[in-house]
């Protein structure tokens, strides 16, 4: 039996953000960082919640690539609010967080009812619909995804105008990582007509307007289709799965902290040619969907992986693991354990070819 399941009620366009004041809720804990509160933008969601009468508690402490040890203290700080909503403004860390936040939350109490509410504000992770959260375990040096339907959020509000001062270099790399989504969603083993259909209009998206966006931060066009295109390749990978780009992007990242759509921009293109026997006429699909038809199924995957790279080029993104300064030695002494780690990571079941311990060091050497 094939399955695709959406739970999420996703509020977009104009004036998005006045949904925040039509849930019946009598106190909010607003999980963000120390930047949306600078800029003004936590302001901006909270002043829905006075307007309404609806009391908040704002925990700004959130770090990039949060850990397992904050996300336990600010599981203890949420269960003492009393609250009955949590909203999570900001990238993928927040949104994570505030899902890891409400799981641990629920565990802790099932008899607590609580709304959980994503406002993104980068054009990345999809967060905002899936069943995924990663959190880092720094005294071992790696990312953990959890995957439960209960982490996935009540309601998801895409507003552009919260990610008009995201600067190019991150705008880039959230971009490639909705490209990684929507093309291992495509390709996944579990993939179906519908996570296609979310999957195929994401990479549309993404080859159209993620370099309108890097180039000009103000077009707004450009920005709420990259929210959009990220949210639909949310929606797909979360009932599809993802591939071996995303567990050697964590195994990656985990080690030597590199921005999971870094890595994700930087190891696809080898992804793509290691699972051109298995997919291939997918990619090829996926090649026509962005204007370049092929003759053969070699040269359809030929010419996605020149068009990845290409974009990543156009965007100042290095072709090799080696540009992300990366020191050699560590990298080539950790290889076995990053293989190990990629192997074990929930993401590589889904993926269409499945790998050995050795192809995916190859992989890894190749990237380097």
């Amino acid at each position: 039996m094939t399955q695709f399941y959406g739970k999420t009620k996703i509020c977009y366009g104009p004036y998005a953000l006045e949904t925040l004041e039509t849930f019946p809720a009598s106190h909010a804990f607003v999980v963000t960082d120390p930047f949306m509160v600078k800029s003004g933008f936590a302001d901006q969601a909270v002043s829905h919640l006075k307007r309404k009468g609806i009391g908040h508690t704002l925990f700004s402490g959130v770090e990039p690539d949060p850990s397992l040890q904050a996300v336990v203290e600010a599981t203890r700080l949420f269960l003492g609010s009393q609250a009955d909503m949590i909203i999570a403004i900001g990238g993928g860390s927040a949104i994570d967080m505030a899902k890891a936040i409400s799981y641990f939350g629920r565990r802790a109490d099932s008899n607590r009812k609580t709304t959980l509410v994503a406002i993104p504000t980068t054009s990345g992770t999809g967060s905002e619909v899936t069943s995924i959260a990663v959190i880092t375990d720094k005294v071992n040096s790696v990312k953990i995804p959890l995957n439960d339907e209960m982490l996935i959020p009540d309601a998801a509000i895409l507003d552009a105008r919260f990610t008009r001062t995201v600067p190019p270099h991150v705008t880039a790399a959230t971009g490639m990582d909705v490209l990684t989504h929507a093309v291992e969603a495509y390709t996944s083993r579990y993939s179906n007509v519908f996570t296609a259909i979310y999957a195929e209009q994401a990479i549309r998206n993404v080859f159209t307007y993620l370099k309108r966006a890097y180039d000009h931060g103000d077009d707004m066009t450009a920005r709420d289709n990259m929210l959009i295109g990220s949210c639909m390749a949310g929606l797909a990978f979360t009932n599809s799965g993802l591939g071996v780009t995303h567990s050697m992007a964590h195994s990656l990242g985990g080690l030597f902290h590199i921005p999971h759509g870094l890595a994700n921009a930087v190891l696809l293109p080898f992804v793509i040619g290691f699972n051109s026997f298995d997919a291939g006429v997918k990619y090829t699909e996926i090649a026509a969907f962005i204007g370049l038809e092929s003759t053969t199924v070699e040269e359809g995957t030929r010419n996605l992986i020149n068009a990845v790279r290409d974009l990543n080029t156009s965007m100042k993104i290095p072709a090799r693991v080696r540009e992300l300064k990366v020191d050699e030695q560590v990298y080539r002494q950790s290889l076995d354990s990053m293989a190990a780690n990629a192997l074990e990571d929930i993401c590589t079941s889904s993926n269409p070819r499945m790998p050995s311990h050795d192809d995916i060091v190859t992989l890894l050497e190749q990237a380097w």
